[in-house]
């Protein structure tokens, strides 16, 4: 591209306005998105101030963004990356580029591509590979795709880290859905190991004693950080999950780890703790412990069993 690209978010959580508010500090000047949620209550109001604080502007329509954008990036929840992909195609042509950001399969990630591709448009595949916070848009992505470099090109004057690692379409998914296994699982494993050490009060001791086992990794400030995700992020961790058991079914493996990661994140996400944290990633496990046991154990239990049994709702995009 000659001239600047327009860039269209397709969905604007945290994510997506997080990778805009940095493009837009790199010097990139035109950024539209739009999101389903606009018009939602609670939820169009955090949109709109999203939107204001990375000077992105927002738009009322998949046709709206399509027509406005060169470059559009895909960051929406995993359960709605290929409806928000169908809601798109129709409306796309030869010159554009879309990008799927979103944490799926890479079975999935391919029937998204077929769905852009039958409408003559670039598909590329994109997996962000660390939190999109700390890094804003120079967060780390591997990118599959024959075409993959045209992102690369467009988007790393801007100080975008983009990474081709395969022309197939699922290489990047699938790298990202294997480092979640241990990122994620070990989120699950920390919650539940801090949830039983804690009432018995040997929780200094644990970690002190992991220390020992794995030294530099600093346990108990790794407890901190970690049970604090779940507490913020369970629910979209679990769905995640759920695309990893899907690549691993896929292969013929039992995804007996992803799954029971899955039904801990989802389990902690149906307590609704962070309404009791004012919105904001608890800093310590010890008052996650308190506040999970404040709920009490019939309540804990079931919400064991809700989790257990409807992982595969459809929520709406972030």
């Amino acid at each position: 591209m000659n001239k600047p690209p327009t860039i269209g978010f397709i969905g604007f959580g945290e994510a997506g306005s997080g990778l805009a508010k940095g493009l837009a500090s790199g010097g990139l000047e035109r950024i539209a998105s739009y999101d389903i949620n606009r018009r939602t209550p609670g939820l169009g109001e955090r949109i709109e101030a999203r939107a204001a604080e990375a000077g992105v502007r927002l738009v009322d329509t998949s046709e709206e963004l399509a027509v406005a954008s060169d470059i559009l990036l895909s960051t929406v929840t995993a359960d709605q990356a290929l409806n928000a992909a169908g809601q798109t195609a129709s409306f796309l042509e030869g010159r554009h580029i879309y990008a799927d950001l979103n944490s799926v399969s890479p079975q999935l990630k391919r029937s998204i591509s077929k769905v852009v591709e039958t409408r003559g448009a670039c598909f590329i595949e994109a997996a962000i590979m660390s939190p999109v916070g700390p890094h804003g848009h120079r967060v780390p992505m591997f990118l599959s795709g024959r075409n993959a470099s045209r992102l690369v090109d467009a988007m790393a004057p801007y100080g975008m880290k983009l990474e081709v690692i395969s022309d197939e379409i699922g290489a990047a998914s699938a790298a990202k859905m294997c480092r979640s296994i241990v990122v994620k699982g070990l989120e699950a494993l920390m919650l539940e190991c801090v949830m039983a050490a804690v009432p018995y009060g040997v929780d200094d001791r644990v970690l002190a004693t992991l220390d020992e086992s794995y030294p530099g990794l600093d346990w108990k400030n790794l407890a901190n950080y970690m049970v604090g995700r779940v507490v913020e992020h369970g629910e979209r961790r679990a769905r995640e999950l759920e695309e990893v058991a899907a690549m691993l079914r896929a292969m013929d493996l039992n995804p007996i780890m992803a799954e029971a990661a899955a039904k801990r994140q989802d389990w902690c996400a149906s307590l609704d703790l962070l309404s009791k944290f004012g919105a904001e990633a608890p800093r310590d496990y010890k008052s996650v412990v308190k506040a999970i046991t404040e709920k009490g154990p019939a309540t804990a239990e079931r919400s064991v069993s809700a989790a257990g049994g409807d992982q595969g709702s459809n929520q709406p995009k972030k």
